[in-house]
């Protein structure tokens, strides 16, 4: 990890977390198993091995994503990043979450490598959570979405661009939840969850 100078806490936070999504969202995908065994490659992050998309689209789809949500994160705009899994009928049929809050009064220096052994727990827990999930049809389709507490002014940064209002079809009822992991540091509070759609949302679907 590079660390810049004269970098603020919260920039600092948000370029390690975002760095951490990535490498997250590549776990989740590979873990789901909607692409075959041979997408992606072992590599080590962290002292943890984990999954590193192969394929050249499907990995810059995944960094271009989350890179641009590094002014946002830094500014506390972005509250959740899901990784949402549609059937064909494009219903939402399960999503991965992360919530997460940085501290926008934080003024001291960020102690990266507590943050880092933090963020490493979410990664080893990840990889041992498909018994949580659910399995998926075939020809389902993927994507990454961010919730922001407060849209951010496209005229102002051109990060913001990349990113369009989704027309995802939504759940009425409450989704069922199921906590994989959390934390929660002085700068930097993060939730692991799943959301599967509850049961009178099938029925009625």
């Amino acid at each position: 990890m590079e660390r810049k100078d004269n970098q603020s806490p919260q920039g600092e936070i948000a370029r390690i977390l975002v760095e951490f999504l990535e490498v997250a969202i590549t776990s989740v995908v590979s873990l789901k198993g909607i692409y075959p065994p041979g997408a992606f490659e072992r590599r080590k992050y962290m002292n943890v091995v984990v999954q590193r998309a192969r394929h050249p689209q499907l990995r810059e789809y995944i960094h271009s994503a989350v890179s641009g949500l590094v002014p946002f994160v830094q500014k506390g705009l972005v509250e959740r990043v899901a990784v949402i899994f549609y059937n064909t009928d494009d219903i939402p049929i399960e999503r991965f979450i992360f919530k997460l809050t940085v501290n926008q009064s934080f003024g001291s220096n960020v102690e990266e490598s507590d943050l880092e052994f933090s963020l490493r727990s979410f990664l080893i827990k990840l990889s041992v959570s498909q018994t949580l999930t659910t399995v998926l049809p075939r020809d389902c389709r993927w994507e990454i979405t961010a919730y922001f507490r407060k849209l951010p002014e496209v005229s102002a940064s051109k990060d913001a661009e990349m990113w369009i209002p989704t027309d995802t079809k939504q759940w009425q009822q409450p989704p069922l939840i199921t906590p994989i992991k959390s934390m929660n540091s002085e700068p930097l509070g993060l939730q692991l969850y799943l959301e599967h759609p509850s049961p009178s949302e099938l029925l009625s679907g």
